[in-house]
């Protein structure tokens, strides 16, 4: 594994106009709607209205919904008669039974939703879609599902995925937080930045976040993976991103560290409360421009 970093810090380009920055108000009313216990079999109604809350939103953003496979995952493709390959970024909307879960995903899922917004009125033209997976706290059963039959089928390539796995919990005073590896460096033991996680062909998008003048307040980690990394971390294995390592296709995992950090993970007290919503907007400023930019240069070629 290989690790660099971008700490905070006024990026050149970040004030010259290309960044695309979420609505902070957004980011909190959307992790507040969705912030109920809302596991696929255990709050079945709950789940049933956080589907249906995503794709109206979505709906509403101009985007072609389907609700997909056995576990009722979403999908919105932008309605491109082209069918141009795309870019699809990725959250869960299940949680665990009795966790409201607010980083885990709410947090997550409100950064795809603005993103979707700033995507659609101000760069209309790049080739992103969305999908938010059911029943990601059971073994990953949605997004295993996607990857096996709706991949293969879909109308379009999927060129990468950005999956959203926890985005919201920043601590900057004297915290600390757990490493995964004893050998990794000991700034990762400060619980204020953005993990992105990639191996393979993928690895070449997490170099990129360290170049994006975007977000220039939050401090970016790239860890760079190869081979079957998850061996020796298996903690690799646990969120979407996985399912589509094992197909083949470019991931990258987004994540605040989930448990490493954050003391609320899969208890009743992930809350809104205790999420750092100026983190939240830092990374989905960083993702919005990174797509758009990416939109950009597909159409230079």
């Amino acid at each position: 594994m290989l690790i660099d970093e971008r700490r905070p810090a006024r990026a050149k380009g970040a004030e010259d106009g290309c960044a695309l920055v979420p609505d902070g108000q957004a980011l909190r009313a959307w992790v507040e709607a969705m912030s109920v216990p809302r596991h696929a079999l255990a709050e079945a109604e709950e789940n049933r209205r956080t589907r249906k809350r995503l794709c109206d939103a979505l709906e509403a953003c101009g985007l072609a919904i389907t609700v997909q496979g056995a576990f009722s995952n979403v999908l919105a493709l932008p309605k491109d008669r082209e069918k141009r390959p795309v870019t699809l970024v990725a959250a869960h909307y299940d949680t665990v039974p009795g966790s409201p879960g607010a980083d885990d995903n709410a947090s997550g899922l409100a950064v795809l939703l603005e993103c979707a917004r700033l995507l659609t009125q101000h760069c209309p033209e790049a080739p992103v879609g969305f999908v938010c997976f059911n029943a990601e706290e059971d073994g990953l059963l949605g997004s295993r599902d996607f990857v096996a039959n709706a991949l293969p089928v879909l109308d379009r390539r999927v060129r990468a995925v950005h999956v959203l796995e926890m985005v919201g919990y920043r601590r900057r005073s004297s915290a600390k937080q757990k490493a995964p590896l004893p050998w990794l460096p000991r700034s990762l033991r400060t619980p204020d930045f953005i993990a992105l996680i990639g191996r393979g062909s993928s690895n070449k998008i997490v170099e990129s976040a360290l170049e994006c003048p975007a977000s220039p307040d939050t401090r970016v980690v790239a860890a760079r993976t190869l081979g079957p990394m998850e061996k020796l971390l298996p903690d690799l294995t646990r969120s979407d991103h996985f399912a589509f390592w094992r197909e083949g296709t470019p991931a990258v995992l987004w994540t605040d560290t989930g448990d490493f950090r954050n003391p609320n993970y899969h208890q009743r007290t992930d809350t809104p409360e205790t999420l750092d919503y100026g983190f939240m907007q830092g990374v989905g400023e960083l993702l919005a421009t990174m797509l758009a930019a990416g939109a950009s240069r597909s159409a230079r070629r």
